[in-house]
């Protein structure tokens, strides 16, 4: 890759929309490729864990509204280092969410990251963006 191209190609990253790097011959045939971003939702709050109802309210509320079509919700267990080097943990819930890249797609995400962290005041709400070959 040539460094004048690099300009460009971290313009189309900083825009927001998915750029799908998979080209259709790229998957097996019957699959075709698709964006995929992950959310990690921490359910420890200050006033307590988040309750299996209210992330069930959340996710009709803010998540099944912006992707209609679909998604997927594992209950998973994180861990990290925080900023005095303990080594500390909370139940989560991972959200994956299979779409056509859309010029809205990227402020549909943020608003659910972004509601989350109002509603429950969480500090951040892990993002991991992706692309797969997906047949139905």
């Amino acid at each position: 890759m040539k460094f004048s191209a690099l300009p460009a190609l971290l313009a189309a990253g900083l825009a927001g929309t998915p750029q799908p790097g998979l080209a259709e011959s790229t998957c097996r045939t019957g699959a075709k490729p698709m964006a995929r971003v992950e959310l990690l939702f921490g359910l420890s709050a200050a006033a307590g864990p988040i309750a299996t109802a209210a992330w069930r309210a959340f996710l009709a509320r803010e998540g099944t509204p912006r992707f209609p079509d679909g998604l997927t919700v594992l209950a998973a267990e994180g861990q990290w280092r925080n900023g005095t080097g303990r080594i500390t943990g909370e139940p989560s819930r991972a959200v994956i969410i299979w779409y056509a890249p859309a010029p809205d797609a990227d402020a549909r995400i943020e608003a659910i990251r972004d509601a989350y962290k109002r509603r429950f005041h969480q500090e951040s709400v892990l993002r991991v963006d992706g692309e797969d070959c997906v047949s139905f």
